[in-house]
């Protein structure tokens, strides 16, 4: 594909020959945001148990995380712009540690909204890691494989997003017990994990202090010829900012179900532990169909990968909908697989060619993955007024939209452009 970042106009500080040591310095991110946005899966029906909540009022704890990106991300697009990518990292993580600490005086005083306010603060962390990291990996080697090389950072965060609710299930639930009833315990049960992820967030960003990474620069004549342009004429880029919004609100209101949708009888009847083990299993589908991915993209067109993944996404949700048992848990668990490559593919079709224009469009982007907080609001309302396994046609709408930006809104041609953006290949 065309790379997401023209090399004349960005650049890295340092020979090529650093940016596999680069490129491994930043895995480590993809991972930590990976680990802690998938613990939500794992806090939604904690929390919901504790404070006797529905599943709108559950699903809060999405909308405050992923509603730090909408309100977070065009700051942190500016921030990165004055204080450089680096040093973007290191605020990001240390403003995780905030987030994560105030679990500790919200399980002390029981009262949700607090649980609520760290987790927009933590969130506000990752918004800034995801702009600062994300074209940062996108300009570390040539352009014809940016979104493979996306893809593979995308693996390792799926690597998180797989130990994550492991993680949960072993230090939450095992402390309060599959069935307790106890919401003062239940609170506390939070404690030592988020204060154990404030501790390496603290130890991470000191690490990256000392490290050092080729810095990305703009090239200044041609920041001065597109003074005047605006991230809103590139349509690629505002069709793909949608389709960012529908992804990562139909990947997240999946996972935020998987706990109460095995618990039900008719689908596998598993208790709160083993539920949240098997969450582990969907997010592990994501971490082995992004290392397949990575190597896919290089061969097949990324534009027709996505589009075949949107349309089994959609059929495994429909297959998961009208079945029970077996059939209906594996059915939504491979979604995992099919999400995949989703993110990086349509964030390097979305911000190719932007040029100096190129955080501010990451930034657009990420502001997007607000879709996070929404979506899942939407099915928990379908799903309190219907049934949880019938709410799964919030999803569905979703990819409908991201197979139509695959084929035909990802090459709409840029207001300011004579001839449509390249095709991938």
């Amino acid at each position: 594909m065309a790379g997401p970042i023209s090399q004349s106009s960005v650049t890295l500080s340092e020979p090529v020959k650093n940016s596999h040591f680069a490129f491994a310095a930043m895995t480590t991110l993809f991972f930590i945001w990976g680990f802690i946005t998938a613990l939500n899966d794992i806090l939604i029906p904690h929390l919901k148990a504790a404070f006797d909540l529905n599943y709108t009022q559950a699903m809060l704890v999405q909308f405050c995380f992923f509603g730090a990106y909408f309100i977070i991300s065009p700051f942190a697009g500016k921030l990165i712009e004055k204080i450089g990518y680096i040093r973007g990292i290191i605020t990001g993580l240390v403003t995780i540690a905030i987030g994560c600490g105030l679990f500790y005086p919200a399980a002390e005083v029981e009262v949700y909204a607090v649980f609520l306010l760290g987790l927009f603060i933590l969130a506000s962390g990752v918004t800034i890691l995801q702009v600062s990291a994300n074209p940062y990996v996108a300009v570390l080697g040539p352009e014809k494989t940016a979104t493979s090389r996306l893809s593979l950072a995308q693996a390792i965060n799926s690597v998180g997003h797989t130990l994550g609710p492991m993680f949960g299930a072993a230090l939450i639930f095992a402390a309060v017990g599959v069935a307790s009833e106890d919401a003062d315990i239940d609170a506390k049960a939070v404690q030592l994990p988020y204060l154990l992820l404030a501790g390496v967030m603290i130890a991470t960003a000191i690490g990256f202090k000392f490290l050092k990474l080729p810095t990305i620069k703009a090239d200044e004549t041609e920041q001065d010829v597109k003074s005047t342009d605006s991230i809103w004429s590139h349509k690629a880029l505002i069709f793909g900012t949608v389709a960012i919004f529908f992804y990562v609100g139909a990947e997240v209101s999946i996972g935020s179900f998987l706990v109460n949708y095995f618990s039900q009888p008719e689908i596998a009847g598993l208790n709160e532990r083993q539920a949240s083990q098997m969450v582990s299993y969907y997010w592990g589908a994501a971490m082995i169909g992004r290392f397949v991915g990575a190597a896919l993209t290089r061969i097949i067109a990324p534009i027709y990968v996505l589009a075949f993944n949107s349309a089994i996404a959609i059929i495994l949700l429909f297959t998961t909908m009208n079945t029970q048992g077996d059939l209906a848990m594996w059915s939504v668990i491979s979604i995992g697989f099919f999400n995949s490559i989703m993110f990086p593919t349509i964030f390097t079709l979305a911000i190719r060619g932007l040029g100096p224009l190129t955080g501010r469009g990451s930034g657009l982007l990420c502001q997007a993955i607000v879709g996070g907080a929404i979506l899942p609001l939407m099915q928990g309302y379908v799903a309190d007024v219907t049934s949880v396994q019938f709410s799964f046609i919030v999803p569905v709408a979703a990819y409908v939209y991201i197979a139509w930006y695959a084929l035909f809104g990802s090459k709409v041609k840029s207001a300011n452009s004579a001839a449509p953006a390249p095709a991938a290949n």
